[in-house]
């Protein structure tokens, strides 16, 4: 069912021209217990940015990646040892847009739930895993508002999770969170307990409304740059 959902969903590359440097994710799913679960990392101290946060593995396109698949397999590999071929890829989803403005789109894909995690240390410090139901139904949960540099207002999610396997709590915010609630949304096809920026007996055409106004913003943005 949750490949059938995924596959509805999928965009495709129908945005692989937008005039904007490319990134991709990998949220790589699993089964666990009989539920899905979400496979996060935490980058490393070392890093120049954002170091020490929540995110998916991934990252930069590069010259020799084919497409956005390949940049997060590739990604992937090189941050926590994923073999591309022990991934099964669905689909890719509605692409969001970073701090530094490249087009990040998620790539959703199945690995097995005995995948051992083998961090490369320069880039991921930790890796964990959230039952995916966790970004529709918080035990802890806040939203702030956040406005981007060009004016374009919207919803920040931020969650923390009470990591029992770590005993720890990882926060999980900004467009990780993002792309962890619209899969959860896609999946699952019900009413989270908060608040999102989606109307969701639309989901596929206000998805893409939200990030058309949210390019449109960032485009505009460039322009009066220029």
């Amino acid at each position: 069912r949750a490949r059938r959902r995924l596959r509805e969903f999928d965009v495709g590359d129908r945005f692989s021209r937008l005039p904007l440097p490319r990134a991709a994710v990998l949220l790589p799913l699993m089964v666990r217990g009989g539920r899905l679960h979400l496979l996060l990392t935490v980058r490393s101290m070392q890093l120049r940015r954002s170091p020490g946060e929540v995110c998916f593995p991934g990252g930069k396109r590069e010259a020799t990646d084919k497409d956005d698949i390949d940049t997060a397999l590739r990604e992937a590999k090189e941050e926590v040892g994923l073999q591309p071929e022990k991934v099964e890829v669905i689909c890719r989803l509605m692409p969001g847009i970073d701090k530094m403005n490249n087009l990040v789109t998620p790539v959703v894909g199945f690995i097995e739930d005995t995948f051992q995690v083998t961090p490369n240390p320069d880039e991921v410090s930790e890796a964990f895993v959230v039952p995916l139901e966790y970004f529709v139904k918080p035990l802890n949960y806040k939203t702030f508002s956040y406005e981007t540099p060009s004016g374009y207002s919207t919803r920040i999610h931020c969650f923390t999770y009470d990591d029992q396997e770590h005993k720890r709590s990882f926060k999980i915010w900004g467009l990780t969170a993002h792309f962890a609630v619209f899969l959860a949304l896609v999946i699952f096809g019900e009413r989270p307990t908060f608040e999102v920026d989606y109307d969701l007996d639309n989901l596929i055409s206000s998805s893409e409304n939200y990030f058309i106004n949210l390019y449109a913003s960032v485009h505009e943005r460039k322009k009066s740059n220029l």
